[in-house]
């Protein structure tokens, strides 16, 4: 017999076992997904459990294990391609103090923890470097799918945990390489190194000139056709392009699709790209979270779950105190500290990628490799768990007896004058809307002080001149430096929902007269902000429909004071009117969409005007003009189908419907001599 039956027959079975086992797998998924969510478990738990029964040492219902795997990879892939594109050169340089320092300090401080550990254990220096390289990287795939989910990404925790896990990403590179050499293979490892740095400053120029070249000029042509199957292949062609090259010269796939997805987020054609992308990465990246699942042996687990689950405690709080010191050491906050230590706990996915490599090696073998794969699996599987708990762990911390430095975080803020401490605005937050805030209250002569958490933006506006300084708002401290008690007016436009809903929480204890204003994201917070304490609660969903209807209702020439005062209806409400706003009969505004030669046209008589005084059969509208008057609106009132003794008077809104031509000869019959 051959080696490999490649008969039609063969191909054909093997294609269809594949796909059964993809059938397998989405049906088990949808049942435990349903499952978790009525007992409101995350989803990447469902999906490491579909993994778990599923797999060959669950009820073993898949064969194909291998093909799940690629297929897990491809998650990877697109995942860190989606992330790059959500990201840009520009905001990767703002955290670049995370990402160098606080990446750096953690790999090294984890690495030097698990070496240590591993060494007095017993295990060979070779291998007790191996597992310190594996202890010290995180799960980029989970903490930043929920971080996201969470709406968080641009939270100083976020930002921060983004920074550490994109240096965890780039320096697998080395470790990658240096694994030959742990297993005594030394013979190459030296020119493979020299022949990786040329090659990395080579990537790291393609990308620069592709990011500000190459890549915008190819998008717009292929945009220019319209055809989003060429835009969609494009795409995809570009992150796998990247992907494949930095893999061909030793770098990781992973890291390869991050760096297309920021070479394409530096073009304008980004959201459009990510919009086609996001459906193939939600199902490719479940396939990760199963293979992951996959991993785990019941049986092993069952043998000595005692000690496993030792294990993986004292995993997940040497990693929670590494991470958390480091963030310390970047002058963070307290809570800060705790939220990026609790996120950071658990082992990540490129140590299953390095791990592989070091069985082949003799790195791993036996019950040590079915250890490491155990103890990581339960940390991702209570990963989710553990961030969503992380806000109130985080609360109860503060509440420990602890230096102000360290509570405040290193780069606390400066004493802020007295001058600016009565009746003053308190901007928290220096985004994009804490920007425009703070430039229309200089315009208006307005005191201001402002509270950022980042503190390059810090730097940077104070050489500006701008009264901004660093801390975290959720501290009382902050508060009351910031003169939070002789305040009128505090605004909370920052992106963390926890953090807002605290300070929020606080303010209002500090000072019960002052007026607050909370931006947030969401509907469904308006409710418990407003319970918290909050004066006005923005949600940016409805702010945008509102600025979308108004634009609207201006397109069909709806008087401005008739928008004006449906915009105030809407927002005194606590936007209930829009929640439950029902269908209205056909209006005029309606009408022009079906009578396009018609223009329906509105009027504001002026006080001077030759209409103002007279009534509708003196001013002959229809006779003179070829002009007809549907309706005035005089106060609150509409008087529709006006007769002839009407009697028009100032400030009275008329709508009249005519040819254009025709309404253009009677602007001087209801505007003012001077208009």
């Amino acid at each position: 017999m051959g080696r490999f039956d490649n008969s039609p027959g063969c191909i054909k079975g093997m294609e269809l076992s594949f796909l059964r086992d993809i059938i397998i797998i989405f049906g088990l998924s949808i049942a435990i997904l349903f499952i978790c969510h009525r007992l409101r478990v995350p989803a990447i738990v469902g999906f490491l459990l579909t993994g778990v029964l599923a797999g060959p040492h669950g009820l073993g219902l898949i064969n194909a294990v291998q093909e799940v795997e690629d297929l897990a990879e491809v998650g990877i892939v697109l995942l860190l391609f989606t992330i790059g594109m959500e990201f840009s050169l520009k905001s990767l340089m703002q955290i670049k103090k995370s990402v160098l320092l606080g990446g750096s300090l953690q790999v090294l401080l984890t690495f030097l923890a698990g070496f240590a550990i591993a060494s007095e254990i017993g295990q060979p220096f070779g291998q007790s470097i191996f597992i310190g390289f594996l202890v010290s990287l995180s799960s980029t795939a989970i903490v930043l799918k929920l971080i996201q989910e969470r709406a968080e990404i641009d939270s100083p925790h976020g930002r921060t945990a983004l920074g550490i896990l994109i240096f965890q990403d780039i320096i697998i590179v080395p470790m990658m390489l240096l694994i030959p050499l742990l297993a005594g293979a030394t013979e190459s490892a030296g020119e493979s190194l020299f022949n990786l740095l040329g090659k990395g400053i080579g990537i790291i120029l393609l990308v620069i000139i592709s990011a500000k070249w190459v890549v915008p000029y190819l998008l717009y042509q292929i945009a220019r056709t319209r055809n989003r199957e060429l835009f969609l292949l494009s795409i995809i062609v570009i992150g796998l392009a990247v992907a494949w090259l930095t893999s061909s010269i030793g770098l990781s796939l992973a890291l390869g699709a991050f760096l297309a997805g920021l070479i394409i987020s530096e073009s304008e054609y980004s959201h459009q790209a990510l919009g086609n992308i996001l459906p193939f990465r939600d199902v490719f990246t479940s396939f990760f979270f199963v293979s992951v699942g996959m991993l785990l042996d019941v049986g092993f687990l069952s043998r000595q779950p005692g000690f496993i689950i030792l294990i993986t405690f004292g995993v997940l709080f040497l990693k929670t105190i590494i991470a958390g010191s480091t963030t310390t050491l970047l002058g963070l906050p307290f809570r800060t500290t705790v939220l990026v230590g609790l996120a950071l706990s658990q082992v990540g996915e490129f140590s299953f990628i390095l791990s592989r490599t070091g069985t082949k090696y003799g790195l791993l073998t036996g019950d040590v490799y079915q250890l490491f794969l155990t103890v990581s699996v339960l940390t991702m599987a209570v990963t989710p768990f553990i961030m969503a708990f992380a806000p109130r762990i985080a609360d109860f911390s503060l509440r420990l007896p602890m230096p102000s430095r360290l509570k405040l975080g290193w780069n606390s803020m400066q004493e802020i004058s007295d001058t600016a401490k009565k009746d003053h605005l308190i901007i928290i937050g220096f985004g994009f809307n804490g920007k425009n805030l703070a430039r229309a209250a200089s315009v208006a002569s307005i005191p201001y002080v402002i509270i950022e958490m980042n503190a390059e933006i810090v730097r940077t506006e104070r050489e500006k001149g701008e009264p901004i300084y660093y801390g975290d708002a959720t501290q009382e401290a902050v508060l009351e430096h910031a003169g939070i008690k002789n305040a009128k007016v505090v605004v909370v436009a920052i992106s963390d929902p926890t953090a807002t809903r605290r300070i929020t929480e606080i303010v209002r204890e500090l000072n019960p007269k002052i007026y607050i204003i909370v931006r947030t994201r969401y509907l469904q917070e308006l409710e418990p902000l407003h319970r918290l304490g909050a004066n006005e609660v923005v949600p940016e969903e409805f702010e945008t429909s509102v600025e979308i209807f108004t634009r609207v209702l201006k397109k069909y020439l709806i008087p401005r004071s008739e928008i004006e005062k449906f915009v105030a209806d809407v927002r005194s409400g606590g936007y209930e009117m829009l929640r439950s706003l029902s269908k209205k009969p056909v209006t005029f505004s309606d009408f022009s969409l079906h009578l396009p030669d018609i223009e329906i046209t509105t009027f504001r008589i002026g006080k001077r005007s030759p209409a103002a005084g007279s009534s509708l059969g003196q001013i002959a509208l229809r006779k003179k003009y070829g002009v007809s008057m549907l309706a005035i609106r005089r106060d609150s009132e509409m008087l529709s189908n006006p007769h002839g003794e009407t009697q028009l008077r100032a400030n009275d809104v008329v709508v009249v419907v005519g040819t254009r031509d025709k309404i253009a000869e009677v602007i001087g019959l209801f505007n003012d001599p001077e208009e």
